[in-house]
């Protein structure tokens, strides 16, 4: 994928557009609703969502579980680029095989990037990176160290972050994926201890799934490497609110779709009324960036 200068300036103005298009939708109720073809004809920026999931959620069905149906949703909303992991890189052991059935499933749909699971508990993680790297010419990979059971200080973890770097991959840390209440009885997980990144950040990071909260928020946000998501902002004005804590060159858009409506994620940028300028960053340029490193 490259991208060019007028590709951004397109971007930026179509930007505008898609202010009076979410407004519109939202006001009059239809933004789950909104047919493929009143999005086209407005659409010239071209939507990137960080953070989609493929396959099922082990724990109950999902809306929007099925990839044929996310991505007709995806197309439907304007988001015509998704890096999609996997839910089945959550829970199961045969990595290998987890990212070989995501890649496949991806070739199926062109606005599908896949992003790799790794768990550097496993015997042989090593080879399921270079796999990832060679066999499937991947752009990054995305972690899971609360269900994999490791911490951010972990010489594995480590040891991970240094060998992706050194591929030019970038890294993806799936801070929270359920909260912790809504959570089967026999299997709580709770959600992953971000500190150590203060000390241990190598290449591009990205958080998913973070509620910024505290005195971390400003270490992190100190730290230009590390990138955000907004999948789970609350607050009417909650992404404005980040943006006054993190650089805006460094949130980027995601869903956490199907897990969540992608509708959420949309709705939560145009409640915070934010210029034009940050939205054409938060929701294009920033990952653009991020994607070509």
């Amino acid at each position: 994928m490259k991208f060019c200068h007028e590709e951004i300036g397109q971007a930026t103005r179509g930007m505008m557009k898609r202010r009076t298009l979410i407004q519109s939708a939202i006001a009059t109720g239809t933004v789950a609703t909104l047919s493929p073809s009143a999005w086209a004809n407005e659409t010239e920026l071209n939507i990137i969502d960080t953070n989609v999931s493929l396959s099922r959620w082990p724990f109950r069905r999902l809306p929007l579980d099925d990839t044929q149906q996310l991505a007709a949703k995806l197309r439907k909303l304007g988001i015509t680029t998704a890096l999609a992991g996997s839910f089945e890189g959550i829970l199961q052991r045969d990595i290998s095989s987890v990212n070989d059935r995501l890649v496949s499933e991806c070739a199926g749909f062109s606005e599908l990037i896949p992003v790799g699971s790794i768990n550097p508990n496993l015997h042989g993680w090593e080879d399921d990176l270079k796999q990832c790297i060679g066999d499937h010419a991947m752009r990054g990979i995305r972690l899971h160290p609360n269900y994999h059971g490791y911490e951010l200080n972990n010489p594995r973890f480590l040891k991970l972050l240094n060998l992706a770097a050194d591929a030019k991959l970038f890294v993806q840390i799936a801070a929270v994926f359920e909260d912790v209440r809504t959570q089967p009885d026999q299997l709580r997980v709770a959600d992953v201890d971000l500190t150590p990144l203060i000390e241990n950040h190598v290449g591009r990071i990205q958080i998913l799934n973070w509620r910024p909260r505290g005195e971390l928020v400003e270490k992190l946000a100190s730290i230009p490497n590390i990138h955000f998501d907004v999948s789970r902002v609350d607050q009417t004005n909650g992404v404005a609110a980040m943006l006054k804590t993190i650089p805006e060159s460094r949130v980027m858009f995601g869903t956490h779709a199907p897990f969540l409506i992608p509708e959420a994620s949309l709705i939560r940028v145009h409640e915070s009324d934010l210029p034009d300028s940050s939205l054409s960053l938060l929701m294009n340029k920033n990952a653009k960036t991020f994607l070509t490193g």
